[in-house]
């Protein structure tokens, strides 16, 4: 017989992960701390380590699940991160644990999260390959319409990253010429890992016997519809024992994701804000001394919800550049003066927006927002767009990464596309490439 070595993955995950917090800990001790492993030092490894047992075990971010999605995990990861770091600094606070250095705490949790990032990336890697070599399988059984079975085994031949081997595969048919006994005696002599249920009209009392079969044989019962959602997004909502898929157009974005992304969004902001005010003394300065006319522009945008706001930058061009109306930069524009040119192309003007994300007009990362006047065009030719109005704008997108600044309507359609992929996989991970690849058009000076 086979021995499932796959049983053993989590509490390996789990394990090798508090390994890399002490490694990350003791490392940032080393490289950037003045101070030697002390008493207090002790008892701050101590309580970050009980607590990220604790943290972990309820939130099991240690698990791998089917299908592999390594954002989810991550993004799972992150949270339980967050709260970890809730609770740690609740403790340090509140149990007065000095001597702990500021540079050295977020240099451990940055190293945590790219030992964390390196290894599930590479965990993930290696379960694709070895899956699609045909090792690590479970074997399922899917029973119900023939209709939905054809869809969901084609969806899995096209995916053996999966690892999915079809163990039989039983009929309504078949189901309803025998007795429940021996349909159980047949499911259990398959040895399944999983039972799919494929399903137009559901025999209840029969799913309930289903499932309480699975749960005494450690198989996993699950589901499938005959519902075809193509590009629509659902959820399932439980009213008391009535389960109902709430199905819109775009995906919805859960508490957890807000709170996250509003959490992060106020904590960078405020460290670059901090940590760069001579740097923006200098941009103000240089700013004032080159043309004439106010340091900063302040501009009406359409936030969240069609809410207007003003947005603030560094003035990259001549005052009174719009006496003709609103209208779209392009290159070599005359209204853009020489240093508008240098802190437009390496993005600098958009510094003083980290002021409209701390008040929660925008966010770091988020649609660019637009003027009314353009939105009343896009939304002729792309009605689309109304969907970006759903989330707050912000100082980066990918589209402004990959497309930079618009210089006619058209243009801004194709850039919205970027945005509408964005806010179907949102997540802090996805929000952090795109900052790096954002920090990297600045550093090469390659703003459009």
């Amino acid at each position: 017989m086979s021995v499932r070595y796959s049983r053993y993955l989590s509490g390996l995950i789990f394990i090798s992960d508090l390994i890399m917090l002490n490694i990350a800990l003791y490392l940032s001790l080393i490289i950037f701390s003045d101070s030697q492993y002390n008493t207090n030092t002790r008892d701050y490894f101590l309580l970050v380590n009980l607590v990220w047992i604790g943290v972990s075990a309820v939130s099991k971010n240690y698990q791998v699940v089917r299908p592999l999605v390594l954002k989810d995990n991550i993004n799972r990861f992150l949270i339980t991160l967050f709260n970890h770091l809730l609770v740690v600094f609740g403790a340090i606070y509140f149990l007065k644990i000095g001597d702990i250095s500021r540079t050295s705490n977020i240099a451990a949790y940055g190293l945590f999260f790219v030992f964390i990032l390196i290894s599930r990336s590479g965990l993930f890697l290696f379960l694709d390959y070895i899956r699609k070599k045909g090792y690590n399988h479970r074997q399922i059984i899917i029973i119900g319409d023939e209709n939905i079975a054809a869809r969901l085994v084609t969806s899995f031949s096209h995916h053996p990253e999966y690892g999915y081997d079809l163990a039989d595969f039983i009929s309504e048919d078949q189901i309803q010429n025998m007795p429940e006994e021996k349909l159980i005696e047949n499911l259990l002599s398959k040895k399944p890992d999983e039972v799919f249920i494929c399903y137009k009209q559901l025999d209840t009392e029969l799913l309930k016997r289903l499932i309480c079969v699975g749960d005494e044989n450690f198989i996993k019962i699950k589901v499938v519809s005959d519902l075809i959602l193509s590009n629509n997004y659902a959820q399932l909502v439980n009213y008391h024992n009535v389960p109902v898929l709430h199905i819109t157009s775009h995906p919805e974005i859960s508490l957890k994701i807000r709170l996250l992304k509003r959490s992060f969004d106020v904590g960078f902001s405020a460290v670059v804000m901090l940590f760069g005010a001579p740097f923006f003394a200098l941009l103000l300065l240089i700013t004032k001394l080159t043309s004439k006319g106010p340091v900063f522009y302040k501009q009406e945008r359409i936030g969240r919800n069609n809410k207007p706001f003003y947005i603030y930058k560094f003035r990259s061009m001549y005052i009174d550049a719009e006496q003709a109306g609103p209208q779209l930069s392009k290159d070599n524009d005359p209204r853009i003066t020489k240093w508008g040119r240098v802190i437009r192309k390496t993005r600098l003007d958009e510094l003083p927006q980290f002021w409209n994300v701390l008040r929660g007009d925008m966010s770091v990362v988020g649609p660019r927002p637009e003027r009314q006047h353009f939105i009343e065009k896009i939304v002729q030719r792309t009605p689309d767009y109304k969907k970006l109005l759903r989330v707050k704008p912000g100082l980066t997108s990918i589209g402004q990464v990959h497309y930079g600044y618009a210089e006619s309507v058209d243009q801004m359609c194709d850039r919205m596309r970027f945005d509408l992929v964005y806010l179907q996989n949102m997540s802090l991970n996805s929000d952090l490439n795109i900052i790096l690849r954002t920090v990297k058009v600045m550093v090469q000076g390659k703003g459009k």
